[in-house]
C-alpha cells in the first residue's frame, strides 16, 4: 500500500463513515432523527454522487446491525415478560399481517391489474414493517418501554416469525410450480428444531460457557464469546430458514436472567450502533432513482396509500383489543412503513418470474421511501395524541419480589440524590414513581424502578413494602406525602418511615405521626451553602463546620419544643453566636448575640 492508491474498499469505508459522521448529528440537531440522516447520507453517496456503487455488499454486512439490535432487546426481556406479550404477538400481530395482507392484495389487484399470485406477494410483502427502523426510532425517543412501544415490538416480532411461511409459499405461487416445489412441512420442521436447539443451548450451555471464559479474565476473549453467541445463534436460524435476527433475539431472551447480561450488552452495544447506522446508509444507497423518476406518479400514490392502510389496520386492531386511543394511534404511526424482509420476498418472487425485475425495483423504492417517512410519521403521532390522557405505562412489578432494603416512593431530584447514597452503600433499593418519563429515563441507568401510584395499597404491596426494612417517602407534594404516610401508618404500623418534608410546619406534622425520620428538603443544602459562603468570607473550614453544627443543634432543639408547645415556641433557639476568625487557634465564641426571631416572625414561621 505504501506509495500506491488506497484499496477501493478502504476509500469506500472512509466515505461511508464520513457521511455518517456529518449527516447523523446534523439531522439530529434539526429534530429529524439520526435514522433519516443515515438514509440521506446513503442517497447522496450512492445514487446521487455514485461514490459508492456496491450497495448490496454493504447491505449484507450491515444487516448484522439488525441482528445485534434484536439480541440486545432480547437481553431486556425475561421469558416471563415475553410470555406476558403473547396476546399482542399472536393476537394483534397475527391479525395485522393477515388483514393488512388481504387489504393490500386487493388494492394491488384493483390498481395494477396483476394476477392473484403477484398481487398476493405484493400485498403480504408490504404488510411487513421494518423492525430496524421502528425499533431504532422508538429507542431514540426513549419509548421502547412505553405501552405503544411494547405493542409495536410484539407486532414486529410476529412479522419476523411470519417471514418463514411466506418464503415457503412463494414457490407455490410461481407460474411453473410443481409438486416437488412443495417442501413446506420439512422447512417447518427444520425451523421448529432449530428454535428448540437454541433454547436448550441457551438454557444449559451459554451461561456455563460465559462463566468459563469470564473466569480467565481475558477481556478480548469475553468480547469474542459475546460475538460468537450472537452470530452463532443467528447463523443457526439462517440455516433453518428463519431470519438471523430471530435467532439473535431468542439467544438474548435465554440470557436475560444471566448474571452476564450487562457485560454482554456492553460488549455488543458499539457494534450494534455502528452496524445499524450502516444498515440505514445501505438502504439509502440501494434506492433506484431512475425507477422513482420513471414511476413517480405510481410512487406518489402508492407510498401514502400504503402508510394510511397499514396505520388504519393497526389502529383498529389495537382499539378492538382494548387499548386506549393514544396507545393505538402511536402504535399505528410507528408501523406504517414497508420492511427489510419485503426486499427478500420481492427478490425471491422476481427470481421465480412471479413478476418482473422492474416491478421488484418499484416495490423496493416504495418500501424505502415509506421507511424514510417513518420518523415524520412517529412525530405526527405524538402531535395527534389526546393531551388529556395520563402517562401510558402499565403497572408492571415483575422482579419486585426480590430482596429489598429500602422501598423508595418518589424519584424526583431529592429521591435521585438519596438513592445514590443508598446504592453506594450496597443496599437494595426498589423505587416506584408515577411519572412515565422518569421511570423510562431511570430504567436506562439500571435502577430497579416501577411505574405506580404510591398512594394505593395494592401498588405498595406489589412493590414489596412488606419485605422492605425502611420505606423512604421522597415525593415532592406535601399532600401526596401525607396521604402515603397516613396509608402506611394505618396498614403497616410497624414499618419504619423516612420522609422528605416540605417545610418546618410539615416536619412538625410528620413528627406528630411518629415517623422515624424526616428532613426538610432544603435544610441541609441551605446549611452547606451557608458554610461555603462563610469560608469564602475568611472563616476556616473548622470554624464554619462548628457554626453549622451549632445551627443544626439549635434547630433540632427548637423543633422538639415546637412539637410540644406549638409553632410560636422556641424563639430563643434560633439565636446565634458569631465566631471571630482566628487562624491556627481554636475558635472562640465572642461578640453579641443576634436576635432574628422578630424578623422571622414578620416573614413567616416556616423557615
Amino acid at each position: 500500500m505504501a506509495g500506491g492508491e488506497a484499496p477501493a474498499l478502504f476509500s469506500e469505508a472512509v466515505l461511508i463513515l464520513g457521511s455518517a459522521v456529518v449527516a447523523a448529528p446534523l439531522f439530529k440537531k434539526f429534530g429529524l432523527g439520526t435514522v433519516l440522516g443515515y438514509l440521506a447520507a446513503g442517497v447522496v453517496i450512492g445514487p446521487v454522487l455514485r461514490l459508492v456503487t456496491d450497495a448490496e455488499a454493504v447491505l449484507q454486512v450491515s444487516e448484522l446491525g439488525v441482528v445485534f439490535l434484536l439480541f440486545i432487546i432480547g437481553l431486556e426481556l425475561k421469558p416471563s415478560r415475553l410470555w406476558s406479550l403473547r396476546r399482542d404477538i399472536f393476537g394483534i400481530g397475527l391479525l395485522q399481517v393477515f388483514l393488512t395482507g388481504i387489504v393490500l392484495t386487493s388494492l394491488a389487484i384493483a390498481l395494477t391489474g396483476k394476477g392473484v399470485a403477484a398481487s398476493t406477494v405484493i400485498g403480504f410483502g408490504l404488510a411487513l414493517s421494518s423492525t430496524a427502523f421502528a425499533l431504532q426510532v422508538l429507542e431514540e425517543r426513549g419509548e421502547m418501554n412505553r405501552r405503544h412501544g411494547q405493542k409495536s415490538f410484539a407486532i414486529l416480532l410476529f412479522q419476523d416469525l411470519a417471514i418463514v411461511p411466506m418464503l415457503a409459499v412463494i414457490p407455490l405461487l410461481a407460474p411453473f410450480a410443481t409438486e416437488t416445489d412443495s417442501n413446506g412441512l420439512l422447512e417447518f420442521g427444520k425451523a421448529v428444531g432449530a428454535i428448540l436447539l437454541l433454547i436448550v443451548a441457551g438454557r444449559y450451555l451459554l451461561t456455563p460457557l460465559l462463566r468459563i471464559v469470564g473466569n480467565t479474565g481475558a477481556r478480548e476473549a469475553m468480547l469474542a464469546t459475546a460475538l460468537l453467541v450472537v452470530l452463532g445463534s443467528a447463523y443457526l436460524m439462517q440455516l433453518a430458514g428463519l431470519s438471523m435476527a430471530m435467532g439473535a433475539f431468542i439467544a438474548g431472551v435465554m440470557l436475560a436472567e444471566s448474571s452476564y447480561r450487562h457485560e454482554l450488552e456492553a460488549d455488543i452495544e458499539p457494534f450494534r450502533g455502528l452496524l445499524l447506522g450502516l444498515f440505514f446508509i445501505a438502504i439509502g444507497m440501494s434506492l433506484n432513482l431512475s425507477v422513482i423518476v420513471d414511476e413517480w406518479l405510481a410512487i406518489i400514490i402508492a407510498v401514502p396509500l400504503l402508510m394510511i392502510t397499514k396505520s388504519t389496520v393497526v389502529f383498529l386492531l389495537c382499539r378492538i383489543f382494548g387499548n386506549d386511543y393514544n396507545v393505538s394511534l402511536r402504535t399505528a404511526m410507528v408501523l406504517p412503513q414497508g420492511g427489510e424482509f419485503g426486499f427478500v420476498l420481492f427478490s425471491a418472487a422476481a427470481g421465480l418470474s412471479i413478476f418482473n425485475q422492474d416491478t421488484s425495483s418499484l416495490l423496493i423504492a416504495i418500501t424505502t421511501l415509506s421507511m424514510a417517512l417513518t420518523p415524520l410519521s412517529v412525530a405526527l403521532g405524538s402531535r395527534l395524541e389526546r393531551k388529556e390522557a395520563a402517562a401510558d405505562m402499565e403497572e408492571d412489578f415483575e422482579g419486585a419480589d426480590e430482596s429489598v432494603d429500602v422501598l423508595m416512593i418518589g424519584f424526583s431530584r431529592f429521591g435521585q440524590i438519596a438513592s445514590q447514597a443508598l446504592l453506594a452503600g450496597g443496599k437494595e433499593v426498589t423505587i416506584i414513581d408515577n411519572s412515565a418519563d422518569r421511570v423510562q429515563s431511570a430504567g436506562k441507568f439500571g435502577f430497579r424502578i416501577y411505574f405506580g401510584d404510591g398512594t394505593r395499597k395494592e401498588v405498595l404491596e406489589a412493590a414489596g413494602i412488606s419485605r422492605a426494612r425502611v420505606v423512604a417517602v421522597c415525593t415532592h407534594n406535601m399532600a401526596v406525602t401525607d396521604r402515603i404516610v397516613d396509608l402506611i401508618r394505618a396498614e403497616y404500623p410497624e414499618q419504619k418511615l423516612y420522609v422528605r418534608s416540605y417545610d418546618r410546619t410539615h416536619s412538625l406534622s410528620l413528627r406528630s405521626k411518629e415517623v422515624e425520620y424526616e428532613l426538610r428538603e432544603t435544610f441541609e443544602s441551605g446549611l452547606l451553602f451557608g458554610a461555603s459562603t462563610l469560608e469564602a468570607l475568611g472563616l476556616s473550614e473548622d470554624q464554619s463546620r462548628d457554626i453549622i453544627n451549632d445551627v443544626r443543634r439549635r434547630d433540632e432543639q427548637r423543633l422538639r419544643i415546637q412539637a410540644s408547645e406549638g409553632l410560636a415556641a422556641g424563639g430563643d433557639m434560633i439565636h446565634t453566636t458569631p465566631v471571630k476568625p482566628e487562624p491556627l487557634t481554636k475558635p472562640k465564641q465572642e461578640g453579641r448575640i443576634v436576635n432574628v426571631e422578630e424578623h422571622h416572625s414578620k416573614n413567616g414561621a416556616n423557615a
